[in-house]
């Protein structure tokens, strides 16, 4: 994948896995508006394929539907910073900026669990009443793991018995 088709491609991802394209038709016209926004960014300039990807290469490492709900809103959200500052008065851009706030407006919690992770990795593990709030909730998060992690084997188990292979 060259370096020019990044954004067309990650754009994609997004758009049919929240389901927003069930018509390829609107993927084709979006495929041209994102190729003005090229032009209009210069995006086949050498220094593009300096440092790989920004965006593809992260979204490898989340797999689950959730998790991909949660790197994904991100990334819309950053697309629109992006075009935040662009010409608006271009067709393609409205389009595009249209096609991406319909997104981001279906992915209402993405932000917020963000800003858990950002505060958690905040913590000053150090500070003495940090670590002793800490402690206090040591159980709860425990038994919380410890049912999730039961949960997630009830359901493998229950789909191993359902299929007949």
């Amino acid at each position: 994948m060259t370096c020019q088709t990044y954004s067309l491609f990650v754009l994609s991802v997004i758009m049919i896995y929240f389901g927003r394209f069930g018509n390829s038709l609107i993927l084709a016209q979006l495929q041209n508006d994102i190729d003005q926004l090229k032009a209009d960014f210069n995006s086949s300039h050498s220094d593009v394929a300096d440092g790989g990807p920004i965006f593809t290469e992260k979204l490898i490492n989340w797999t689950e539907r959730n998790e991909k709900r949660i790197i994904l809103s991100q990334i819309v959200s950053l697309y629109l910073e992006m075009l935040e500052n662009t010409d608006k008065s271009k067709p393609h851009v409205r389009h595009i900026s249209e096609e991406l706030y319909t997104l981001k407006n279906s992915l209402p919690d993405g932000l917020k669990k963000v800003k858990d992770l950002m505060d958690l990795a905040q913590l000053q593990m150090r500070d003495l009443k940090i670590q002793r709030k800490a402690v206090n909730e040591l159980f709860s998060v425990l038994q919380k793991l410890v049912e999730t992690s039961t949960s997630l084997k009830r359901k493998r188990s229950q789909s191993q018995r359902r299929c007949k292979c």
